[in-house]
């Protein structure tokens, strides 16, 4: 398709449909599934949402939370008129202004602070939408023209991708609609009832088939329920699980030999550190009986296919990074690559031929600004030499969000700090703004999105006209755009590019590569008529690795960049000394029904959900005298926070399950998990370590 065409069909779809009926839309949220929607239409309101029943994936089934989004769109209590502060900050007093006056505000503060230092101002977002548009699209032009502080977005998945990058090249892994033909399935750190709903129908279809499921999780999951086996290891021990497997592999001769000759870089340092690690060397790691790694990993060497599908949860760790490395190294030394259902995923971003450069850094010219990474905004915004005096927030809620939230909120309590938020609703990070400005819902706004769990490509059509004076985000930083550049003129010449005049269309025009084979012809035409496409690559059916073909240098896979994995110790290890104060370990995964801190304050959600709730082992409430029930405290030297015990064996003995992530004003004691966690990173990619933590537990006095 001409460049030309492609253009002019995203302008069309920018474009709301007049009357009543269905539109096309995509999942916005943070999930490997972004599923394909239908939003219906009457007298200018959502009436209904449903899932696409022409999308592969999708086959007209959302989950709970997103089949209930206009539930959203309409709560009582959304954004609908900029507002700015009356009270003092964290106090969530404000009064309505006009958009003008708005505008005018920042601009001036903006001005000033980046007259003084451009450094000194920092943007601050993640994946509150996945959308190309309204994501980074047209702010990070912002902020790369201004030359302010850059932000590593390392909060969810930065170990494990640079785990990827490491070993494979980029976010490369099987295509996970393959899973049903697996003979055998390994979760790995993952609860796809909760987190990938529709991958779970398919390995559902696979163990109808025969297929053999094991959960590998520090704790029973609705998912390991329902697999045929589950190694509830420790967290943190997720190197040292891949390595024994790795050993019985070699010392059971099910090493695929001419497959590590021909496609790979490293294995036999890997395969000597792997010799080291026998399955009752890992199980004291693990904390788990070496006779079920042993059966694991003999069933992983004698069955074909076999298919892992690991997660961002089983990163969060001391040494996350290496982490996915090793596992992503079992298909290649066992062969399981050579069959398109087998292998691995993690994510499959890296088969989109992205356009990297859509967010614009050359704006930056010469200019090489700091980068401050979100994971320590806490300590950043309490040491950050220039210090940070402004602040904007989009498409995130850091102080529920982030880790040591009670350092994430003394940083956004200081009265010097300009801060602004762009938000659909009042959160915790929004009762810290200077002025908070209204942002659209999915229904309200054009975009283009991309999965991290599936090969499509899907756009999102405006149906509704934005409530109140709710703007999308593209245009709330193209219309903030506009008024710094009037107030700095020839000092700040990147802020009137053209680019930050870009329309939505040619911010999504300007997102991908179009004439990548991926993409050219069918895709393309696909895309426009039903609203999404499965890229061409890789090829439905075929099996993307079976001759190497990684994304490295020369194609191999790489078992040693820098160096092979290493088994580290958590950063806060539960056999170590700091354990005699706060012997248990914590993690934090995401109740079924909410989603990060999003469609946390949906009533019919939060009715479903409950909580907060705190998963224990009976052992470990008997030695604390703790009854089902009843409210406890968890605690370390960071902080505490109150929630509901539920004395279950679904908890393994020493590891307790605080799920997340409630905003902080709806928790008990007005602290979520995030007041005990930490913001100790991971081995790559400097990612968030939040299922590094200890604590004790107590009643609640």
């Amino acid at each position: 398709m001409d460049p030309n065409e492609i253009l002019a069909r995203l302008h069309s779809w920018t474009r709301r449909p007049d009357g009543d009926g269905e539109v096309q839309a995509a999942c916005p949220h943070d999930c490997p599934d972004t599923c394909a929607m239908r939003i219906g239409v009457r007298d200018g309101r959502v009436v209904s949402v449903k899932g696409d029943p022409t999308h592969s994936l999708t086959d007209g089934v959302l989950c709970t939370k997103v089949s209930r989004y206009a539930e959203r769109v309409y709560h009582p209590d959304r954004l609908t008129m900029p507002l700015i502060r009356t009270g003092p900050k964290g106090a969530g007093r404000f009064a309505p202004i006009s958009w003008d006056e708005a505008y005018a505000t920042i601009a001036d503060r903006l001005a000033a602070v980046w007259r003084r230092n451009p450094e000194a101002i920092l943007p601050y977002s993640y994946a509150g939408t996945m959308g190309l548009v309204q994501g980074e699209g047209m702010a990070s032009r912002l902020f790369h023209a201004l030359g302010s502080s850059q932000l590593d977005r390392t909060i969810c998945s930065s170990a494990g991708s640079k785990g990827l990058e490491l070993c494979m090249g980029a976010g490369f892994g099987m295509d996970p609609e393959a899973i049903e033909g697996a003979r055998l399935i390994v979760l790995w750190g993952t609860n796809p009832i909760t987190s990938n709903v529709h991958l779970w129908s398919r390995i559902l279809n696979a163990k109808r088939n025969g297929a053999v499921l094991w959960a590998i999780d520090p704790y029973r999951s609705d998912s390991a329920a329902k697999c045929h086996h589950h190694l509830a290891v420790r967290p943190g021990s997720d190197t040292a699980l891949a390595y024994a497997i790795a050993h019985v592999l070699q010392r059971d001769g099910r090493l695929d030999r001419d497959y590590l000759a021909c496609h790979t870089q490293g294995a036999t340092a890997f395969l000597a550190e792997a010799a080291l690690w026998t399955p009752a060397r890992a199980a004291a790691w693990c904390d788990v009986p070496a006779a079920d790694i042993e059966a694991l990993a003999q069933a992983y060497g004698n069955t074909r296919p076999a298919a892992i599908r690991l997660n961002y949860g089983m990163q969060r760790t001391a040494g996350g990074g290496d982490a996915v490395r090793a596992i992503m190294a079992l298909p290649v030394l066992a062969g399981h690559w050579r069959d398109p259902a087998g292998g691995a995923v993690l994510s499959t971003s890296g088969w989109l031929p992205r356009n990297l450069a859509w967010t614009r850094p050359d704006l930056l010219g010469a200019r090489r600004p700091r980068v401050i990474n979100m994971s320590t905004i806490g300590a950043a915004l309490a040491e950050a030499d220039p210090a940070i005096e402004a602040l904007v927030v989009y498409n995130s809620n850091p102080v529920a969000v982030a880790p040591d939230s009670n350092a994430v909120r003394r940083g956004f309590a200081r009265e010097d700090l300009f801060t602004v938020v762009v938000e659909q609703f009042q959160t915790d990070t929004a009762d810290y703004a200077d002025l908070v400005l209204p942002a659209t819902t999915q229904p309200e706004h054009f975009d283009l999105h991309r999965a991290y769990g599936h090969l499509h490509l899907l756009l999102n059509r405006p149906a509704i006209a934005p409530l109140g004076a709710a703007r999308p985000n593209s245009r709330i930083f193209r219309e903030l755009a506009a008024a710094l550049g009037a107030r700095l003129g020839d000092a700040c010449p990147p802020l009137h590019d053209p680019a930050l005049a870009a329309s939505d269309a040619e911010i999504a025009f300007d997102a991908l590569r179009w004439e990548h084979p991926a993409l050219a012809g069918a895709p393309t035409d696909q895309l426009f008529s039903a609203g999404h496409a499965r890229i061409a690559a890789p090829v439905p059916g075929s099996a993307p690795f079976a001759a190497g073909g990684f994304v490295t240098p020369d194609g191999r896979f790489r078992f040693d960049q820098p160096e092979v994995p290493r088994v580290r110790p958590n950063h806060e290890d539960w056999q170590g000394e700091q354990a005699r104060r706060y012997p248990l370990q914590v993690i934090s995964p995401p109740p079924r029904h909410l989603l990060n801190t999003t469609f946390a304050n949906v009533a019919s959600l939060r009715e479903l959900q409950g909580g907060p709730d705190l998963l224990i082992h009976p052992d470990d409430a008997a030695a604390r005298g703790i009854a089902d029930g009843q409210t406890v405290r968890i605690f370390n030297d960071r902080g505490e926070h109150r929630a509901i015990a539920r004395v279950s064996d679904r908890a393994r003995p020493g590891v307790i399950v605080a799920f997340s992530i409630y905003w902080h004003r709806d928790c008990p004691d007005g602290n979520n998990c995030n007041a005990v966690t930490s913001q100790a990173l991971t081995d790559h990619g400097g990612g968030a370590t939040f299922y590094d933590c200890l604590v004790e537990v107590a009643g609640d006095a």
